[in-house]
Parts: structure tokens; sequence; C-alpha cells
């Protein structure tokens, strides 16, 4: 596929990583010179230095046969010109836009076809600020993703000394969370993955991925250590979207507070959050952290747009006794620095993203795509179609499929059934399969076993 990146931020430069590996055809535009060359010696991709809305730079950079355009520059109103540009000038099929600002997004008639022509908004901060709802909810869990539209819940968690399940084997799991039905997937040990199955024993601290049940989650967590606590305090260092967004939905049932350094923006954000406290501050001040009570509050969120100003008021906060501390951090050669030791989650905003984007771009039915583990593992909800003659897994034992090493079929949603699959399971037309994947380098050959054909054999 020819696929045209337009900015090579953090966003850009992780989207085309992750999409050269994938037989794809990639030129990425940016204005900075430097930017694109430090791309083209680690990557095979190509670059076009310009602007990206600039209709003789898209020319240049081959938009007139390319079938993909992802337009993620730090401005939306370069993605939207873009886009439009790209419609009206050059008829590029499909085009996927970050586009943050919620006053744009408030009006749904603008990207029409007839208005601005966007496939696809991508809003990273809405997906960020889901994902820290659901660690605020479940705080004991490192990760949580939704498929079939929140029904089911991929979690990651840490397995602590004293939990029922530690130094057992997984077939045991169902013993000891009796009346739940949910899937270990995957086991990492050591930053290396296991490939799990019933006779797999679980060690302390093994990062472990399983599907369950969203109204499950609680009580198969508490098998692996620990019971998630119920969340009250919540403090929040910055005061941008992401802030913003997190203490309206939180406020209603915790005690948040903001700490932001600009006291113009502190006073932007008091009449949306009427029941939020909001500081006139620096997150890294120690004195101020002591002063609101720190050691008793149940999370810190690190959510500034500055690495490096999260990651030490995550510190200060872990070291004040603060139970759950979370940061954002954009730059990648800083999550193995902190996750865990340091900080206890690292977000990375790219990969949210990046989750996004391969929603609408991988090849077949998929609903949903999430990037884990820094990008090299990857979890799809795919739908099968076609009948046992057009599909390869249709009519098929979903125990049996033949998928490439370090894939799982971790369940399958039918209606509203949820089924974790055993050696009677049979793929039936319009299931919902939710794959688990440890190596993304084999996405195409999933792909290619879930097309519909006109004729099989």
């Amino acid at each position: 596929m020819k696929i045209l990146i337009l900015g090579a931020g953090q966003v850009g430069k992780t989207v085309a990583q992750a999409l050269s590996h994938e037989r794809n055809d990639i030129t990425v535009i940016d204005q900075n010179r430097q930017t694109l060359k430090a791309i083209e010696d680690r990557l095979d991709v190509k670059t076009v230095l310009g602007h990206a809305a600039h209709p003789d730079v898209l020319l240049r950079a081959g938009a007139e046969d390319a079938e993909l355009m992802l337009a993620v520059t730090d401005s939306d109103e370069t993605n939207m010109v873009a886009c439009q540009v790209a419609y009206t000038l050059f008829q590029t099929p499909t085009r996927l836009a970050r586009v943050r600002s919620s006053s744009y997004q408030k009006h749904e008639n603008l990207f029409a076809r007839e208005a601005v022509p966007i496939d696809f908004i991508i809003n990273p901060e809405s997906l960020l600020t889901t994902s820290i709802m659901h660690l605020i909810e479940q705080s004991e869990a490192l990760q949580i993703l939704d498929f079939a539209g929140g029904k089911v819940q991929l979690v990651a968690v840490k397995a602590h000394s004293g939990g029922p399940l530690i130094g057992h084997e997984l077939a045991n799991l169902s013993q000891r969370v009796q009346d739940l039905s949910t899937r270990v997937v995957a086991i990492f040990r050591h930053d290396s993955a296991i490939v799990v199955d019933g006779r797999t024993v679980v060690e302390e601290d093994d990062e472990v991925f399983f599907l369950a049940a969203s109204q499950d989650i609680p009580r198969v967590l508490s098998a692996f250590g620990r019971s998630s606590k119920p969340t009250r305090r919540i403090i929040v260092a910055g005061g941008g979207r992401i802030a913003e967004q997190l203490a309206m939905r939180a406020e209603s049932n915790h005690l948040v507070k903001i700490i932001e350094i600009d006291h113009v923006r502190c006073r932007e954000l008091a009449p949306s959050l009427p029941r939020t406290i909001i500081l006139n501050g620096e997150a890294t001040d120690a004195v101020l952290l002591k002063e609101e009570d720190i050691e008793n509050t149940d999370i810190f969120c690190a959510v500034t747009n500055f690495d490096e100003t999260n990651i030490l008021s995550a510190m200060l906060a872990k070291r004040f006794g603060v139970g759950k501390t979370l940061a954002i951090v954009n730059h990648p050669d800083y999550f193995d620095l902190i996750q865990g030791d340091t900080v206890d989650i690292a977000i990375s905003p790219s990969l949210f993203t990046i989750g996004a984007i391969l929603t609408h771009i991988r090849r077949g039915d998929v609903l949903a795509v999430h990037s884990l583990r820094r990008g090299a593992a990857e979890a799809l909800e795919i739908i099968a179609h076609g009948n046992s003659k057009t599909s390869r897994v249709v009519g098929r034992s979903a125990k049996n499929l033949p998928l490439p090493r370090g894939a799982t079929v971790g369940a399958i949603v039918r209606g509203n059934e949820l089924l974790f699959v055993n050696s009677k399971t049979i793929i039936e037309t319009n299931d919902h399969i939710i794959l688990f994947m440890l190596d993304k380098r084999h996405i195409g050959e999933v792909e290619q076993l879930f097309q519909v054909k006109s004729l099989f054999l």
C-alpha cells in the first residue's frame, strides 16, 4: 500500500516505523530537514521536505497515486487543509487526520465530503483519557483495553507475591476465580514473551495479559495478587486538554486536584470544572505536593506536555507514598528507564494514535487494534465473514486455525455472548475474533487468513 504520512513528530515517526515493517511504500513529509534525515537513516521510507498542506509538496510526495494519507502534524488546521487538498486535487481514496481541538469536533457536519473531507478523525486526547480512567477504576492493572464496544477487556497485570495463582499452573485459574470466564493470552517474564498453555506456571513479577468480561475484571485481578482498592483522591499534574477531560469525567465520583503552572490557564479551567480544585504552581514543587496531602493521594497522573516534568513529578509523588503513579511519556527511550521502578505506569500517546490508525488500514473487517509492549505486540478484533467455502476460518475450529507462532485466539464475541475458545468452538459468520499477537510482523499472514475469497479450495 502506498501511504503518505504528514508530520514527522513522535506520532509520525512511530507510525512510519510500524507501517514500514509491513511492506508498505511510505513517504513522510515534514518541514524539518534534520528530522527527516534521522528517519531516513533508521527506516526504509522516502521523505519530502516542505509544508504538508501545499499542493506542490503533496505532488512531489506522490499524492497522485497514494492510497492512504495520514495527516498527523501538530497543527489541526494543517491536517484539515491537507485532507481537503488531497481529496480535491488528487482524489486520494482514504484520508485520516489527527484533530485534537474539541471546537472542531463539536460540529459533525464539518467533516463531510462536501465540507472538509476527512474519512476518519483521530483524537489522541480522548483515547488517552479513556485509558487513564480505566486505570483509575482498576488501580492494580497496568493496562486496560476495550474490545467489542467495551464488553470485553484485555488487561495487563503484574503478578504479586501472595496471589492465589502464583506458583500454580494456568489450568487452575478457573478454580481460583470460580463462576468467571477468563483467558490468559500471554505472559512476559523479564521482558521476554512466553507462549502460554494450561501447564504454564505463573511466577512473581510476571506481566500477565488476560481477557475477561468487563464486569469480571476486579475478581480476576485478585487472582494475581491484589484486589483493586477504591480510588478516591486524584492529583493531576498539568492543565492541558487531557487534564481537563480527565477531571470532567472523574470529578463527580472522586476528589480531584489539578496543578497547573500557568495562572491564565487555571482561570480558564475553573468554570468548566466546578468540583475540581485547581492549583497554580509547579507539579515538581515538593513543598506544594506536601501541602496538598500528597501522601494520602490514591493516584497521581502526570499529563503535562513535557516528559521530564511528568517523570520528575511522578517520581516525587511515588517517593511520598502515592498508591499509583502514571506519567505520559512521548520519548520511547524513557520507557525502559522508568516503567515499573521509577513510575508505576508510563503511557505513550503515539501508541494510542497508532492503534486508532491501524484499525482503519488493516485489511479485512478490523474493528479495533491496540499496540502493546511499545509496539512489538498487537491485539486486534476482526470479524469473520463468508462461509465454509469462501473463508479459511468460518466453520473451522478456533483452536486449530493455521495462525503464525505467537498468535492466539483469545475470545470470540457472538452477538451478546462471550466465548472463550476450546477444542469444540467452531467459528461462525459474523463472529468477532479477538486475537493476541506476540510478534506483529506476522500480521499480514493473519489478514490473509481472514480474507474472503470468491472461490476457496
